[in-house]
């Protein structure tokens, strides 16, 4: 779904910030700063998730805690025809992997990894991607230091 049949009104968007700043507000809280009923706000929030707006609640973690300090995005050509997704159905059951897009121009995906280090990176590259048929060939950015990072969207105002 993309999105572009849904309606959104000014309290739904409203909705949309505030979760969106603090997943773990509460029902109580919404109502509150929204001047509305529990329920109504409730509501409202169980339509956002069924229309496919809310798409899940995540906690963000940081990598470096769980020894995941090397970022690395992939650059991949493959033999898949147009409109096949079978490299990135592959890619994306891959651990490590946290983001796969099919991209327009030379290469056919960007994929985002984590890993400990360089040679765990190596191991990635030798006992996973190797295993994936399609994948002619990969180039590699590793990256130094992140200035942003995040998965927030541009809300539009009221």
């Amino acid at each position: 779904m993309d999105g572009s049949e849904i309606i959104l009104d000014k309290t739904d968007l409203h909705i949309l910030r505030l979760m969106q700043h603090h997943a773990r507000i509460s029902n109580a809280d919404l109502a509150r700063e929204l001047n509305m009923a529990p329920s109504g706000v409730l509501e409202r929030v169980k339509k956002l998730e069924q229309k496919g707006v809310i798409l899940q609640y995540t906690t963000r973690l940081n990598p470096a805690a769980l020894q995941q300090k090397l970022l690395a995005f992939i650059f991949m050509k493959a033999t898949d025809s147009p409109g096949s997704n079978a490299t990135a159905t592959e890619l994306a059951k891959i651990p490590e992997v946290q983001e796969v897009h099919h991209i327009a121009g030379e290469d056919c995906y960007l994929i985002k990894v984590r890993t400990h280090d360089a040679a765990s990176l190596m191991h990635l590259m030798r006992n996973s991607f190797s295993k994936i048929p399609n994948i002619l060939s990969t180039r590699t950015t590793i990256v130094l230091e992140t200035a942003k990072e995040e998965q927030q969207l541009v809300i539009p105002p009221n």
